[in-house]
């Protein structure tokens, strides 16, 4: 007892003393530790169970079609013929002098219109373009077909021209001439007239100014100025308009668009 108290109290025996005890300590965990550890791998290996997966199987999700993209069997566009004019309309027609009587060359091509029936997409479908000569009591005088896309169509336009009830006398007393297109189809687009410009001169036809026929002497050919009403004769004119519809004015604009459209700059595309 007196030796061990006498190693103890140097600094180099406890050192010494305490790195002893801890490897002693350190074998007692090993030896109790190894043993147990043997036999729970033991038992693990026991229990080790195999599991085969299998791959997932594809399943193919039907593929939905629009709608739209579905082909819809004999689904032809039609137009059905629009109304007769109104005896409010006709008497204004036969009453309006003005660019050649305009009110009269609308209502008597959508009179022959409403009497042609309704147009149906297909080879019937067509257009066709008279020179339409009327005396001044309104009745025909001459029918002359310039061109024509539908033997269908220029069919039925002669039929009702020379069946339509007897239409009145023309606005100036005088024969009534002019060209006139009938359109039976289904994409016809509404022809009201617009009468607010109708005061206005109309803009002098063009031509080359500097063409020469070889012969003659050069010159160079000035077209002549519109000739602009008087105050009173512009009074006068502006009495004769009727106050735009709006039919007239959304038909005016869409000709303004399918004249000057460009395709280039056509955002819908």
């Amino acid at each position: 007892m007196f030796r061990l108290n006498r190693l103890i109290q140097t600094p180099q025996s406890v050192f010494k003393a305490a790195i002893l005890f801890s490897l002693a300590l350190h074998l007692c965990f090993l030896f109790l530790w190894f043993p147990l550890k043997a036999k729970s791998l033991k038992k693990t290996n026991d229990d080790i169970v195999v599991i085969k997966l299998n791959e997932p199987e594809e399943i193919e999700k039907p593929v939905k079609i629009p709608s739209k993209e579905l082909p819809i069997p004999n689904a032809l566009a039609s137009q059905e013929a629009p109304p007769a004019p109104t005896t409010e309309e006709w008497t204004f027609a036969s009453q309006y002098t003005l660019k050649n009587s305009k009110g009269y060359r609308h209502a008597w091509g959508k009179q022959v219109r409403s009497m042609m029936g309704t147009a149906v997409e297909g080879p019937d479908q067509g257009q066709v373009r008279f020179r339409i000569e009327i005396a001044p009591n309104g009745s025909i005088t001459s029918v002359e077909t310039l061109w024509k896309t539908s033997d269908k169509a220029e069919a039925l336009a002669r039929k009702a021209i020379y069946s339509m009830p007897p239409p009145p006398p023309t606005p100036t007393g005088k024969t009534l001439v002019f060209e006139k297109t009938i359109s039976f189809t289904p994409f016809a687009t509404d022809d009201t007239p617009f009468y607010g410009d109708d005061c206005l001169p109309d803009p002098p036809s063009f031509s080359n100014p500097f063409a020469w026929d070889g012969r003659s002497p050069q010159e160079i050919k000035l077209s002549k100025p519109t000739e602009k009403l008087s105050p009173e004769a512009l009074a006068e004119c502006l009495k004769q308009l009727p106050r735009d519809s709006i039919e007239s004015i959304t038909a005016h604009n869409q000709r303004q668009l399918d004249q000057w459209r460009s395709k280039s700059l056509d955002q819908t595309k």
